[in-house]
This record gives C-alpha cells, sequence and structure tokens, in this order.
C-alpha cells in the first residue's frame, strides 16, 4: 500500500467544542459522549443483535443526528430509510437488510411490518442527556467494530437500470478517505457551522455529519429547506461556513434579491444533479464560493470537486466538476472499452479507496472490470487540465429536486394498473424542479387517462416525488424492431402532444 493509500486518521474532537445546533439549541461532543452511553445500553438492554444494522425511519432531527454519530462512534452499521417512500418499498428494504432494530417515528409506523420496531422517542436527546447511565457488564465491555472494511451503513440507489433499488454498503475506509480528500479542499473550523438541510436517507446528508464528527467541526441542521432563514444565516451569521445544497435548493436562494453570503463564508458545496450554467455565473457575479462536484452513493458522496477559491469563489470552465480526489482514479472509455483522448466523450470508470466494493446481494461481475474498475453508467471527459465534465448521468435517470428517479420502477407500477397497457417514463426540464417526472402511456381499449386516479393508485407503492406530474396517453409507444422504447424520442413525442 503505498502512502498515499495509508487509511486517514482524524484527531478526536475536544469535548468542549460545538457538535449540533438546531432552532432546539446547542450541544456539544461531551453531549454525544452521554448520548453514546445512553444508546450503547438502550441496545444491550433491547438485547439487539449487534452483528445485524440499526433500521431509522424518521424525519430529521436532532436526536437522529446524535443516533446516527453514536452508530458511527460505536461501530454500529446502519440505515436510515427514506419516509417519503411507500409502505411498500419500506418493506422490501427491510427483508432485503435485516435490521435487528428500527426505531420510527410514531406517525410512520404503520407504514412498517417488522417485529422489532421502536418509538424513537425513546432515543428522546433531552431525556437521554438527563440520565447518568450506569454501563452494565456486557456494555462496559463492549469493542467497537471499527476497522477500515467494516460496513457503517446501507444506503439505497435508484434503481436505474433494473428498476429496483440497489443495496450500497458502505465501508469505513470510505468515509476516511472522502473526508480527507474533501478537507484539503474545504474543513470547516471548528466551533463553526456546515447547514445541514438535505435528507438524512442518503448519503449526501448522512456524509455531513459524519465528516463533521472526524474533523471535529459543528453542524446546523435544518428539518427542511427554508429560503428566508438560510438567507439570514449565510448572510449575517458569521458562524456558518459551508452548506451543501442541491442545485433547485441554490435556484430558490438566488431568487431571493437579499441573498448574500458573508465574507468569512467558505463555501456551497453543490451536487445532486445537472447544473444550470447561468445558475453558476449569476452565483460568481455576487461573490458567493460555489462548489460543484461530481460522486454518488457508491463513491461515499464526492470523488471529484472544483477548488474554493477567493474573493468570489470563480473556476474555469465554468461547467467543470473538477478534478478527481486522491489517490482514487477516473477513466474515461469508449465503447470498445479503451480510454479515450482528451475532449472525448466516454462511459466514466472508477477506482480508488473511495469506491465501493460492491452491491448487496447482487451479481458484481458486470460492475466492476477484471482490474476492479467500477463502471459507472456516466459519461463525461477531461479536457487538458485533467478537469471533468459530466455530459450525461446514468442513462435514463431523473433528477429531481435533488432526488433520483428510477424510470423503470415507476413504469412497473404504472402497468400494474388495471388502465395502463404500456408505460415509458422520463424527465423533462422544469426550471424549479431540475427535471420533473413525465409519462407517456397506452391504455387499454383506448381509453382516456384518469390522472387523478392513477396518482392515487400509485400513492400506495411509490414516494411522491416518484408519481409522474403528467401522463400523456398515446396509441402506440416508439420502439426499435426489436421491440425496445426509444428513449430519445420520449420527450419531442410528450411536447407534440402537449401542444396539441
Amino acid at each position: 500500500m503505498g502512502k498515499t493509500d495509508q487509511i486517514p486518521t482524524f484527531a478526536a474532537p475536544r469535548q468542549d467544542d460545538l457538535f449540533l445546533g438546531s432552532s432546539f439549541g446547542l450541544h456539544s461532543y461531551g453531549d454525544l459522549k452521554q448520548f453514546e452511553r445512553f444508546f450503547l445500553q438502550f441496545l444491550f438492554d433491547f438485547d439487539h443483535h449487534f452483528e445485524k444494522p440499526i433500521g431509522f425511519l424518521a424525519p430529521s432531527s436532532d436526536t437522529l443526528i446524535f443516533a446516527i454519530a453514536a452508530c458511527w462512534n460505536l461501530g454500529i452499521p446502519f440505515i436510515s430509510f427514506d419516509t417519503k417512500a411507500s409502505s411498500g418499498e419500506l418493506n422490501r428494504q427491510l427483508e432485503q437488510t435485516d435490521p435487528g432494530l428500527v426505531f420510527v417515528d410514531q406517525k410512520l409506523q404503520a407504514k412498517i411490518d417488522h417485529s422489532d420496531s421502536i418509538d424513537i422517542k425513546q432515543l428522546d436527546l433531552t431525556r437521554s442527556l438527563e440520565i447518568d447511565v450506569a454501563l452494565g457488564f456486557e456494555a462496559k465491555h463492549y469493542t467497537p467494530q471499527t476497522g477500515p472494511d467494516q460496513v457503517f451503513g446501507y444506503f439505497f440507489t435508484s434503481g436505474t437500470t433494473t428498476g429496483i433499488p440497489k443495496i450500497v454498503p458502505l465501508k469505513r475506509r470510505q468515509m476516511l478517505f472522502a473526508a480527507k480528500a474533501s478537507a484539503k479542499n474545504f474543513k470547516p473550523r471548528k466551533n463553526h457551522f456546515w447547514l445541514l438541510c438535505l435528507p438524512l436517507a442518503h448519503i449526501g446528508g448522512v456524509s455531513i455529519i459524519l465528516r463533521s464528527l472526524l474533523y471535529g467541526s459543528a453542524i446546523f441542521r435544518m428539518k427542511s429547506f427554508h429560503p428566508k432563514m438560510i438567507t439570514t444565516f449565510l448572510t449575517e451569521n458569521k458562524l456558518f461556513q459551508a452548506a451543501s445544497l442541491v442545485p433547485t435548493m441554490l435556484k430558490r436562494l438566488m431568487e431571493r434579491s437579499g441573498f448574500l453570503v458573508h465574507q468569512n463564508f467558505k463555501a456551497i458545496l453543490l451536487g445532486g444533479g445537472p447544473i444550470n450554467v447561468n445558475l453558476i455565473k449569476e452565483c460568481r457575479n455576487k461573490g458567493i464560493p460555489l462548489v460543484p462536484s461530481y460522486g454518488m452513493t457508491e463513491t461515499c458522496a464526492q470523488i471529484a470537486a472544483n477548488p474554493i477559491l477567493k474573493p468570489s469563489g470563480t473556476y474555469g470552465p465554468l461547467q467543470s466538476v473538477g478534478t478527481v480526489f486522491e489517490p482514487n482514479n477516473i477513466q474515461i472509455r469508449d465503447e470498445e472499452n479503451e480510454v479515450v483522448s482528451i475532449n472525448t466523450t466516454g462511459e466514466i470508470w472508477i477506482k480508488g479507496p473511495q469506491v465501493f466494493d460492491g452491491y448487496l446481494n447482487m451479481d458484481n461481475k458486470n460492475i466492476f472490470d477484471e482490474k476492479g474498475w467500477f463502471r459507472t453508467g456516466d459519461f463525461g471527459y477531461f479536457n487538458a487540465n485533467n478537469q471533468l465534465f459530466i455530459d450525461s448521468r446514468r442513462t435514463d435517470r431523473i433528477v429531481t429536486g435533488g432526488e433520483n428517479v428510477s424510470p423503470f420502477e415507476v413504469e412497473s407500477n404504472l402497468i400494474k394498473l388495471t388502465a395502463i397497457k404500456e408505460a415509458a417514463v422520463f424527465g423533462i426540464a422544469d426550471n424549479e424542479w431540475g427535471q420533473k417526472v413525465v409519462a407517456v402511456a397506452v391504455t387499454k381499449n383506448g381509453e382516456p387517462i384518469n390522472f387523478t386516479a392513477i396518482k392515487e393508485d400509485l400513492k400506495t407503492t411509490l414516494a411522491a416525488y416518484k408519481i409522474p406530474k403528467e401522463i400523456i396517453r398515446v396509441d402506440e409507444l416508439p420502439k426499435t424492431r426489436t421491440g425496445k422504447i426509444i428513449r430519445s424520442k420520449l420527450a419531442e413525442l410528450f411536447l407534440q402532444r402537449t401542444e396539441q
């Protein structure tokens, strides 16, 4: 193992330093240490099988962040389920991952069928910090499993090619390398905030918690995206040094006439979908430091990013997502699997310690080549300065408001409905969401589309953001001679019908 491949290490945080802030108050790393004792004893009291992961199905809260942080520090793998997911999706994911205990928000309890589910209020932060926990014998002698190849969490992809979300086991090694690489570009100061308003069911939101833990810096949690409040924070409060956003969020902030950032603010880290060049230019003109990046669940969030530059945070060229984080490597290959020259678009392959080792419960033969390179399914190119440009993300995937949607999953649910014979789902450009989910469908017996009824039926199997915003009836779908849908023609067909 070369020098650059050594597993990164980080200093333990100081107990008096800030760990978490929210509208409910401030908490220190000392508070986190006390919560860990409470949490560990709680798990032993409930006879948790430590070889199994812990599950969480709850909206963002201070308690949930403390619980995720405690899992990392105690070496307990976790799964944070998407609260927007349907009952069918959740129960399938529970069956696949088999968590030992699931902490559930009471309002979401009816969504799942799991014998060992517990109200997350049992971990209530205020209560847990008031209790002086006496560790039992087993808890006292518990040894955290924190080796680099230990899985720290399980995350779900959008199910791009199969319609079924794949499960990505992420290892501690990946997070450690990701945090080290990111820190070279940007690391918040101690007792300063990284704004967290992303969902905690994705690696984008969870990585903010874990990187802050490793850096010993603080998080400020917002339960949801609130443009007015964020504008106040980033414009006036010098404790805020960073924010992670998706393009839809940034667009809403830029629409506010008073949105600026204070002079000590370091960066808006931007990911989660296509980025409009005009939006980047607007940020540059306002002196807002912006760091577009490239990454995915399989690489433990960003694996390439632009540098932070002063005074305005601009960089060139505007459409680049920066350079790959060492010691990882990226190759651009053609259809013959040969590496292409600069400024030539091809498929992106990645190799390095940030890259996962394979999907759970799947044959991964076609995911990696014989030398261990991961085939991303994304397309892009390098320029002469080794800056990466993304031409298209995973083929056919829809990114709406920062959420990934597999058209195949939505299609499979549509054709289960009695009225739908065939369906094709895709994304079209949308000023608000980046893309919006739409569909064209062939109905049985040529019946008209009952959009209201279809939406109601889909609510039982799909999260709300996956349900098409519009469905257009067609006589037939565009197909090749072999019967494969010609997806490149769907948007044109949709627009033709909506203009009639």
